[in-house]
Order: structure tokens, then C-alpha cells, then sequence
């Protein structure tokens, strides 16, 4: 049996993520916000059920998200077909049309999803006291019980989550839910301490830096940007890219671009360039002298600046949660424009 597990991107997403890690090991999990990214995280699920040998014991677990109507119809549709195991466990009010028609579909607005999914799964195998207590803590503030002794710490919490940024979660997916389970595994050694809400606060950055420190201690900038580096040089084979026969490398919304672009770039000599796409449709070129990435920029989408620096407006990109969709977004824009030079070539020819 495997599980594919997807919940919402804040703290009661991944602390239902995190209690599911606790019972099983046989689990790939999956982090969506609402509307079309649910189907795209949906259908990312059925492509690698696909690839799994094992995958008539699939069982596919949603999270902390409401569906429509029309999603579960579909998703319904869909597993029925395939033969495939579906749950949902959730605490919004607006699904309750969903949870009527639905069996799997399992709704109680009186508990945050984390909650729900404790006492779902500590029924099915057992208690734990500790991670009972971290429930409460997050259950206190993810339903708002100002009221509960475990509320101040419980804010601490959502903000050590929502501003859990260091890590890409559209290109290091795995990675950055693992990020997440560390703080969260660090941050529950917190409950039951005097002043834990104040000592956890003053801890978040320390905690941080334990999680990207390797052979030395530097500044936390520095370590985030070190990780990022090596792990781009890790998986650069799904990022590498070319233009005009030469060879770069595409990254979303990943950040201190000049720092890491450059550092990628000394790092890796036989990559020519480094190309950075935003939600706000900006990219940042990056270039270490073997390319005039100014040139490129003005190519593509009418950007420029620097040789080895430069920026423009992707005004057609749509942002997703699939690199791979944006990477093919990206190689129809070099695509296109190859087509309209060599139309352009053959008419002066002619």
C-alpha cells in the first residue's frame, strides 16, 4: 500500500502531512493551493500511480482542502475507473455540499484538519501522547481558540510555516516538505516549556540554520543560498535548457537570482547561462561571459541590460505549480521566436 497525500501549503496542510509521515513511511506527498492547482496536483498523482507497480493498493488521501462539486465528480469518476482508494479529510464549511453527495468525503468544521486527521488515523493504529499535544497546539490557532493555553505557541507556529520560504516548492517538492516536517519536529520539543511561545520565536532562526549548516557555520543567507546551488547541480539534468546551442538552465521563482545564478554558474563551467522566471511574469538572465544574456533578453521578450545581467516581461506566461509546464511555456517562447528568424531569413532570401 501507498499513500499520495495532498494537503494545503499553510500549517494545518502540513501538519496533516506531518502526522500521515508519522503512521506510514510508504507516502509521496503533494502541496496544493485552491483552484486549478488541485486538478494539476491531482493529475501529477495519477501519473505517478501510473509508474508504480504496486499501484491497485493506491491510496490517494486529500488534506485540509475543499473541492467542488465538479472536482469530485471528476476525482470520483476517475479512481472508480482506475480502481483507486480515495479519502478526505477537511474542516471547511463550504464543502458540506461535497460531503452530502459524497462518501469519502469526510467534513467536521468543529476541528482544524490535523485534528481530523489524528484521531482518523490514531483509531486505525494507536495513541501518541506527544503528537496529541502538538495537535492541540496546532488545532488552537488553525480554528482560533484564543481562549486555549496552547494559542500563543500556536501562532509562533503558523508563522514559522508561513514564512518557511528558503525552499522552491515547485522544483525541490520532496525537499521542501521534509523542510517543513524538521521545523515542525523541532518546534513541538517547544510545547509544554514555560514561555514556549517567546523561546521558540527567539529559537526559529537557529533552527534554520541547523537545517542548511554542512561543513561550517555562515550566515543563513549565505547556507540558503550554498543549499540552493547544490541541489540545482544536483537535479540540473530536469532544468538544463538550450538556446541558440547554448546550454542554461531554467529556475522559478527561486530568488536572490544574482547570487545564485552567478554562484551556480562558477560552479557548474559547462552551463552557459541562468534564466529565472517570477509569478509576476519578470525574467532574470544571468550569464558568466560566455553569452550576451542583453541580447537574449531582447530576443525573446524585448528585455536587455547588461551582458552578463539582464531582465525582461514574459507578458504570455501563465504561473503553475508544475515545473514542467512552465519549462515548456519557456521552450515554446525560444521555439517561437527560432521559427519567426528562420521566416524572416527565408524571406530576405528570397
Amino acid at each position: 500500500m501507498k499513500i499520495y497525500h495532498l494537503s494545503h501549503t499553510d500549517l494545518d496542510g502540513y501538519a496533516c502531512q506531518f502526522i500521515t509521515h508519522f503512521y506510514f513511511k510508504n507516502v509521496k506527498f503533494y502541496n496544493s493551493n485552491y483552484g486549478k492547482e488541485i486538478n494539476d496536483n491531482f493529475n501529477a498523482i495519477l501519473s505517478d500511480i501510473e509508474k508504480d507497480e504496486n499501484f491497485e493498493k493506491a491510496i490517494i488521501l486529500i488534506t485540509d482542502l475543499n473541492l467542488t462539486l465538479s472536482q469530485c465528480e471528476e476525482f470520483n469518476k476517475i479512481c472508480q475507473e482506475k480502481k483507486i482508494k480515495i479519502f478526505l479529510l477537511d474542516h471547511h464549511q463550504s464543502g458540506e455540499e461535497c460531503a452530502k453527495k459524497y462518501s469519502w468525503y469526510l467534513l467536521d468544521s468543529k476541528r482544524s484538519a490535523t485534528k481530523i486527521t489524528y484521531d482518523f488515523f490514531s483509531k486505525i493504529c494507536h495513541c501518541d501522547s506527544e503528537l496529541s499535544r502538538f495537535v492541540d497546539v496546532v488545532n488552537s490557532v488553525d480554528i482560533w481558540l484564543n481562549e486555549d493555553k496552547n494559542f500563543e505557541l500556536g501562532k509562533v507556529f503558523l508563522g514559522l510555516i508561513a514564512n518557511a520560504k528558503e525552499i522552491n516548492r515547485v522544483m525541490f517538492k520532496e525537499m521542501q516538505v521534509y523542510y517543513m516536517f524538521f521545523l515542525l519536529e523541532r518546534a513541538r520539543k517547544f510545547i509544554d516549556k514555560e514561555n514556549s511561545n517567546v523561546l521558540l520565536d527567539n529559537a526559529t532562526h537557529f533552527i534554520k540554520k541547523d537545517f542548511f549548516t554542512k561543513d561550517r557555520d555562515d550566515t543563513l543567507a549565505n547556507l540558503i543560498s550554498n543549499f540552493v546551488v547544490e541541489k540545482l547541480s544536483e537535479l540540473k539534468g530536469d532544468f538544463t535548457i538550450e538556446y541558440e546551442g547554448y546550454k542554461g538552465i531554467l529556475t522559478v521563482n527561486i530568488g536572490s537570482t544574482s547570487i545564485i545564478g552567478n554562484d551556480f554558474l562558477v560552479k557548474n563551467p559547462d552551463y552557459d547561462f541562468f534564466v529565472d522566471i517570477s509569478s509576476r511574469k519578470t525574467l532574470s538572465f544571468r550569464a558568466n561571459g560566455k553569452i550576451d544574456v542583453s541580447i537574449m533578453a531582447k530576443n525573446l521578450v524585448g528585455g536587455g541590460g547588461h551582458k552578463n545581467a539582464s531582465g525582461g516581461l514574459f507578458s504570455g506566461y501563465k504561473d503553475s505549480a508544475n515545473y514542467n509546464y512552465i519549462k515548456a511555456q519557456f521552450l515554446d517562447l525560444i521555439k517561437s521566436k527560432e521559427l519567426k528568424k528562420e521566416n524572416m531569413n527565408a524571406t530576405t532570401n528570397t
